[in-house]
């Protein structure tokens, strides 16, 4: 049987053709905030595809920060690092996973698209991925303690501890494990609590996952399984969506959907109110659609599949539905197009410098579809009265390097006990801890 990849070298030239024919791409800071400019839509045969090519840390280099504030690593060597859960005694539980291998590739654009993904991410995907590693710091901020906690995942993504049970959202199950203080192991085996849409597609696949302050429910996201339905929309049944489970029972509903793929779920300090960061739509062009972060309304619509950023309707899904396009939620601020976000975190700490106190760190992983490479970084949003107030501010750079090349892409943030702000990176295969520079 031929493999399809035969014709892959073919079709990512053609890809690379109708990117070179782009003039250099609008400036994305026009689409930062709550009232981004949005272009006209542009349509493709094939996406345009610039991936930044994936060269590691070499030794002795880091991000880079601003005035204030230093970076070091707090551990290295890890097998894609993808989010950082800080449990109350101050161990750092590191989700380290492998995207499914599920997808089965039918069409041109699923090849360039598999290709992307490999591309995007370090060489060597290595069955060390899929487990949860613990770490203990000791009082100068470094790594004294490091264990396999929990080992033996599906592609997990999210965690969240109530009490004495600690909830792992893989990609088609949310497990129960219980948990003492102090453990540095798991050992008892876990316990299904709610199953979530897994394969044969498992487009979107990081399951994201946090409790309610009473402890009495769980959210979790749920991303499509396409782009834009191209595999059907009985593929999209429940998905694109942030379920709300009941922890006792297992029991979920939608509690917002026309969310394509919601990462980042926390609570607003100051108002408790639910927030997320959201990969909106690809192949409209290099400014559409922009990514955006949002609180999330219960029973609200968000637009996908059928309108973007309010009520700007997609012209390519068909049959429209004007009915939930005219009810869709204009989110709360946009990051600018193909930025990729995949963490967010607020910060109530006090060891980082006053500018940084309030607001929503977020790490932006960085786009392959537009000439221009917008985001691979870490950006802070001040807040006032718990909403937005001013424009996204660069805090953690370099992980580009000076050809375009990605020495590593941010994934997931949390907030450590001593109040530094902590990097999951999953192609540099580390975990970053910015705190405050000493004076």
């Amino acid at each position: 049987m031929t493999s399809p990849h035969r014709y892959l070298p073919a079709i990512l030239m053609a890809a690379s053709l109708l990117a070179g024919c782009n003039s250099e791409d609008p400036d994305p800071r026009t689409q930062i905030g709550p009232n981004p400019e949005l272009p006209p839509i542009h349509q493709y045969l094939l996406t345009p595809i610039h991936i930044a090519h994936v060269v590691g840390w070499k030794a002795g280099e880091k991000p880079t920060v601003p005035p204030g504030l230093q970076v070091e690593a707090l551990a290295t060597g890890l097998e894609h690092p993808r989010s950082l859960h800080v449990l109350p005694n101050g161990d750092i539980l590191v989700v380290e996973s492998r995207a499914p291998d599920l997808h089965t590739i039918r069409r041109p654009k699923d090849l360039v698209m598999s290709w992307v993904e490999s591309m995007a991410t370090s060489s060597g995907e290595s069955q060390g991925s899929n487990r949860i590693t613990l770490l203990r710091m000791n009082g100068a901020g470094a790594t004294e303690v490091r264990s396999v906690f929990l080992d033996h995942l599906s592609s997990p993504f999210g965690v969240a501890l109530v009490g004495d049970d600690l909830y792992v959202a893989d990609t088609d199950a949310i497990l129960r494990y219980p948990y003492h203080a102090g453990d540095t192991k798991m050992t008892a085996p876990g316990t299904t609590l709610t199953a979530l849409p897994g394969g044969p597609i498992d487009h979107h696949w990081t399951k994201d996952l946090v409790a309610s302050q009473d402890g009495s429910l769980l959210y979790v996201g749920v991303g499509s399984n396409s782009n834009i339905t191209e595999n059907g929309i009985e593929a999209e049944k429940d998905r694109a969506a942030i379920w709300q489970i009941d922890r006792a029972s297992g029991r979920f509903r939608i509690f917002a959907s026309g969310l394509r793929n919601p990462n980042g779920l926390t609570f607003e300090p100051q108002t408790g109110a639910l927030w997320t960061v959201v990969n909106e739509r690809d192949e409209l062009g290099p400014n559409l659609v922009p990514d955006y972060l949002t609180s999330v309304k219960e029973g609200g619509f968000y637009g996908w599949p059928y309108s973007y950023f309010g009520q700007h309707v997609d012209p390519r899904v068909m049959p429209q539905r004007p009915d939930l396009v005219q009810r869709a939620i204009v989110p709360d601020y946009a990051l600018s197009s193909h930025v990729a976000p995949l963490g967010l975190v607020f910060y109530a700490g006090t060891n980082l410098p006053n500018q940084y106190r309030g607001g929503a760190f977020v790490g932006e992983h960085g786009s392959w579809n537009r000439k221009t490479l917008n985001g691979y970084k870490v950006v802070y949003i001040p807040f006032e009265g718990g909403h937005p107030s001013g424009m996204a501010q660069d805090v953690v750079t370099g992980f580009l390097d000076s050809e375009g090349k990605a020495r590593g892409r941010p994934v997931g943030l949390a907030i450590d006990k001593t109040g530094a702000l902590l990097i999951a990176d999953d192609v540099g295969n580390t975990v970053w801890r910015v705190s405050a520079a000493p004076k």
